[in-house]
Parts: C-alpha cells; structure tokens; sequence
C-alpha cells in the first residue's frame, strides 16, 4: 500500500486514494491573507501539531456566483479571503521522483478555482505517471487591485506573487510526495498562461523551469492604467481604508467601476500591471531580452479562440471603433494594412480578436524566447458537431489537458493521444512521450522547435500534422516581417 501520509515542513499530511491516484487536499501554502494582510504579500503558512486531514479543498476566493454554478455543476463550495490553499495528485504508484506539473486556472482573473472539477488531476497524474498541484490564488479586487501605484503600504500583483508562494511551496515539499523538485513544469490556460508569462518576466519567480501556455493575450495594465483604476476604486467606495470593507461591499465596488470605465471584451479591469517592485517591464519583451533564459516552453493557440465570446446576434463595432483597436495593438505603420484583413463584419470582428489577443501575441513570445532555450509552439484545431464546440473556440483543449474525456464523446480518444500530457519525463515533445489510452503504447510522429527561419507548428486535429509558418501571409502583415 502506498503511503497516505507524508510530512511536510509544516506539518503532517493524510491524503486519501481512489482511481488510480492519491490526492491531498486543502493544503495551506501561506497564511490566511485576512486582516492587516489584505492586499499584501502572502506570507508563509503557519506549522501545525498532529496530522492533518487533506481530504477537503479548501475555501476558494470571493467572486460572482453566477458564473460559479457553472464551474461546479451548480453545487458552489464555500468562498472566503482564506483562500490560498492547493492540492496534491498523486499516482498510486512509488519508486524514483516523478516529474511535477503545477496548474494555474483560469478565469480573466477574477473567476475560477484550482478545486473545479474539470482540474481533477487525479487521471493526468495516473495517465501521465506525474505529480499534479492545483491552486487558488487570490482574484479581482483582492489580487489584482494594485494599491502600490497609491501607497507603498500594499504589494502590486498579489495574485501573482501567490503563485509564486504556491511554487515556493512546491519547491520545499514536493518530493515528499513522491515529486522531483528539479523537474517543474508549470501549465494554465487563458489567465493561467498569462500568468506564466508574467511569472517567466518576474525576478521573484525562478522556481520556474518549464512552462506551457496555452493562449490568453500577453499584454499587460501599464503602471499608469493600474493607478487610475485603484484611484477609480477608492473613489468608488467612498474610503481609501479598504480594509474595513467586507468581502461583498468590494465585489459590489468593482462590478460599479467596471461600469463606470469604458471597458469592453477585450480589456480586463484586473490583471497583472507593470510595477517597478513585482512585475518591472513587459513580459514579451522581457522574455526577448532573456529574462527567462533556458526554460523550455511549450505555446499555442486554438484556432477559433474568440468564437467563444460571441452570438450570432452580437453587435458590431463600427468601423471607427475597429480602426482605432487595430491602431492601438499595431500602431499606425501596419493599421491599414491589417484593416484588409478583417472586413467590417461579426466574422471580421471575431477574427480581429482572435489574431491580435490570442495568436499574435503567442507568436512573439515564441519567437523571442526561442533565442534562450527551446520552444516548441502549437495550433489546436479540433472541434466537434454543435455550437459553440462546432469551432476550435477558447479553452476546447482543456479536457483533453486534464484527461476529461468524457467532454470529448465519441472523439475522446482521438483527442486524448494529441495532448502532451508527457512533457515534463524530458521536456522533449515528441510523440514516443505520448501514450494513446486505448492501447497505452507509444504514438510517434515529430514536433520540431520553433525556429524564427522555418516557424513549424504542430497542428493538433484527428490527424496530427507539423506545418511551416501557418497562416504566413497575414503574419508578415501583423509584425510587419
């Protein structure tokens, strides 16, 4: 029998099994941020006498409800500022350390929660033969309200630096849990990548040692945005001694400053800011200049990313309004240009998206962190029969990620062979890694680094193909090369 039972440094730990995988959950990674710690950075947990059950997720942060239902099939755990705790998946196996995969979730950073069902990772870590972590991080206003930019009281991109409490933490525990320390590969989707991007720039996250991303837009609040939507904030709710609000009263001033603020679907009011202390200079262009030099990084896109966010009966933005958001991304030497490509039209608008948040930015991440180590980049091309599946829209590759197949139906187990799930044995993305579950042997086909001269990509679809330069044509355009 395996061990359940493992000792931290703070403290003991009894997990429990079940479908091939051992799972600890509810572990604190740093005190309770409460108090005199709201808005501040996390600070270690505190140790504890005897053994602790790890057999519940702990507290996820405050959000809106109603999207929450969703997530949880309509059974909404319980929410509070106590809420950075993370959880451990095991295989039901022991011997030599396993490799680790640390996953930050999603949600535009102000929904979601490492507890969701869809990150179960008790099949990755089965299937994969890996250690999974999953992990809350504080959201919204409680992470990503930058009141350094105000008072040098507060920390700037607390949600990030949780990220980092959380990796510090894995770093000093994990190979109790049977995980090598020295073979970390953290991985999220949409605002989980976009963290990973950030966490690759920032000088306090080199317990990063792999990374894959999978999508999300990779720019960042400039530090003056970030002032002007704290100042909005405070104004909003009427003290500048946040505080001694409640939970609620600052949920309810966000939702009234994202109304007040001309913001629309392709700007977040919180996420990462650049600041001097945390996050000092542009992520893209920090990776370009070697702030991550020798992580190996996987990236890629969907090809239908945006269709996600809209209806057949979404408005369409006039022609100013487009002009001047290809202005604002491209700036005025290629905005005519590109103009061509997105005529005025929901199909040109969503395409306008999808390029200039989702793939665009991938391309040059890839391309500047391609000079420091290798990266292998990827086009995730699959969909299914009936909207909004019928496109390879955002976030469709995540059950096959995670190993919830049951999402995919018929096409499961097609769509379970693609994903790399693998990864981290060597970090080298080649298909003798990958298993197909029907049969658990090796698939092998070849997925070259991307290179800046050849820019091959591997298309994940029923068949798997790599191709040169997709899409080259209006990649010139959009980077003017």
């Amino acid at each position: 029998m395996t061990k359940l039972t493992v000792q931290t440094r703070c403290g003991a730990l009894k997990g429990t099994a079940g479908r091939g995988a051992r799972t600890w959950k509810g572990i604190p990674y740093a005190k309770p941020p409460v108090g005199e710690l709201r808005f501040k950075a996390p600070e270690p947990p505190a140790p504890w006498d005897g053994i602790k059950h790890a057999d519940s997720f702990g507290p996820i942060c405050p959000q809106p409800d109603d999207m929450l239902s969703i997530s949880f099939s309509g059974d909404i755990p319980p929410q509070s500022e106590d809420c950075l705790y993370l959880n451990v998946f095991a295989p039901d196996s022991e011997g030599e350390k396993k490799p680790v995969m640390v996953w930050i979730h999603g949600g535009a950073f102000y929904l979601g929660a490492g507890s969701e069902p869809l990150y179960d990772g008790s099949a990755l870590a089965a299937d994969g033969d890996v250690i999974v972590v999953t992990l809350n991080y504080r959201l919204g206003p409680l992470g990503f309200l930058h009141l350094s930019s105000i008072h040098d009281a507060y920390s700037a991109n607390i949600g990030l630096l949780d990220q980092i409490a959380a990796l510090r933490w894995v770093r000093d525990n994990i190979s109790e849990f049977g995980g090598d320390p020295d073979n970390v590969t953290i991985f999220g989707e949409s605002a989980g990548g976009m963290s990973i991007a950030a966490l690759m720039a920032m000088p306090d996250a080199k317990a990063v040692y792999k990374a894959i991303l999978e999508r999300r837009r990779l720019s960042y609040m400039p530090a003056d945005m970030a002032k002007d939507i704290a100042a909005a904030f405070i104004h909003e709710a009427g003290t500048d001694q946040l505080q001694e609000l409640s939970v609620n009263d600052l949920l309810k001033t966000a939702d009234k400053v994202r109304r007040s603020l001309d913001q629309n679907i392709f700007q977040l009011l919180f996420q990462p800011a650049i600041d001097p202390a945390t996050l000092p200079a542009e992520p893209v262009k920090a990776i370009a200049d070697g702030a991550a030099e020798g992580i190996p990084m996987i990236i890629g896109t969907n090809r239908d990313e945006a269709y996600l966010f809209f209806t057949p009966d979404t408005d369409i933005h006039s022609e100013k309004k487009q002009q001047d958001y290809l202005h604002y991304h491209l700036g005025e030497n290629c905005t005519e240009q590109a103009a061509d490509l997105y005529p005025h039209s929901l199909k040109g608008q969503i395409d306008m998206m999808t390029d200039l948040i989702f793939w665009r930015p991938a391309v040059a991440f890839a391309q500047g962190q391609s000079q420091h180590a290798p990266v292998w980049m990827y086009r995730f091309d699959w969909h299914g029969e009936t909207p909004p599946f019928h496109k390879a829209v955002h976030a469709l590759e995540l059950p096959v990620c995670v190993r919830k197949l049951w999402f995919f139906e018929k096409d499961a187990a097609r769509a379970a062979r693609w994903w790399p799930n693998s990864f981290p044995n060597k970090f080298n993305p080649h298909g003798s890694l990958l298993q197909k579950p029907e049969t658990r042997t090796p698939l092998t086909f070849n997925w070259p680094e991307y290179e800046t001269d050849s820019r091959e990509n591997l298309l994940f679809n029923t068949d798997t193909a790599v191709e040169s330069d997709p899409d080259s044509a209006k990649r010139r355009i959009l980077f003017q090369a």
